[in-house]
């Protein structure tokens, strides 16, 4: 029992002041960089940012204490698997960028400060790039249609007339009954012609549904995997 006390002591005082000083510094600049990184034309909370600001340097001191001591590495291994994360799903960008702090904190606990920077600096500036390519991007032109109708309308055919009017497609993805079966809600991915008017599209709509409610909005540009 205390031959193991001595050894994981001896294992922690291996660690110079300075060392420790250094990597936890560029774990707190890496971890600052990745947050603001990914928070580049993004909508992530406060929380969040915090969270990858600060992982790296919790991270590299884990790291540090177990410092190859396999007993003191089984002991936190058992400590954080009691622990139960209660959150919102994340995406998988957030998983992504969750793993990324994570490695820069092993990469500074095991003092590969050159490997830690390359690491957080060349994902950060590809997650840059990335997101101001176009990819996966929605085009203006095409909207999300969610029209109710009375049960009386065939919705096979009645708005081909204004569809085509106005838009060069329009597919329909959704039907969905609602109020006891008595209206539909239709659901379509519409592209508008150059130059056409949405308003008018919509209140030619509005005369054929009889008034019942109508939403256009923009097309997610992706849909979101959650873990």
């Amino acid at each position: 029992m205390l031959d193991n006390s001595t050894s994981t002591t001896a294992a922690v005082e291996a660690i110079s002041t300075g060392d420790f000083i250094i990597c936890t510094v560029a774990s707190l600049i890496l971890g600052i960089v990745i947050a603001f990184a990914f928070n580049f034309k993004q909508k992530k909370t406060k929380s969040f940012m915090m969270t990858l600001a600060l992982l790296p340097v919790i991270v590299q001191v884990v790291i540090m204490l177990v410092n190859g001591n396999i007993g003191t590495g089984v002991a936190v291994m058992g400590a954080f698997s009691l622990v139960r994360f209660r959150s919102v799903p994340g995406s998988a960008m957030d998983i992504c960028t969750i793993f990324l702090s994570m490695a820069v904190g092993l990469a500074t606990g095991t003092t590969h400060l050159g490997l830690a920077v390359a690491l957080a600096l060349s994902v950060s500036i590809m997650n840059i790039i990335y997101t101001l390519l176009p990819i996966g991007k929605k085009p203006k032109t095409e909207k999300e249609l969610n029209i109710t109708i009375p049960e009386s309308l065939d919705y096979t055919e009645v708005f081909d007339d204004i569809f085509e009017k106005y838009l060069t497609s329009a597919e329909l993805v959704q039907v969905k009954t609602t109020n006891m079966g008595s209206l539909f809600k239709l659901k379509y991915h519409i592209t508008f012609k150059s130059g056409a008017n949405e308003k008018q599209l919509i209140d030619e709509l509005r005369c054929r549904n009889g008034n019942l409610e109508i939403m256009c909005s923009r097309v997610p540009d992706a849909i979101e995997q959650s873990f």
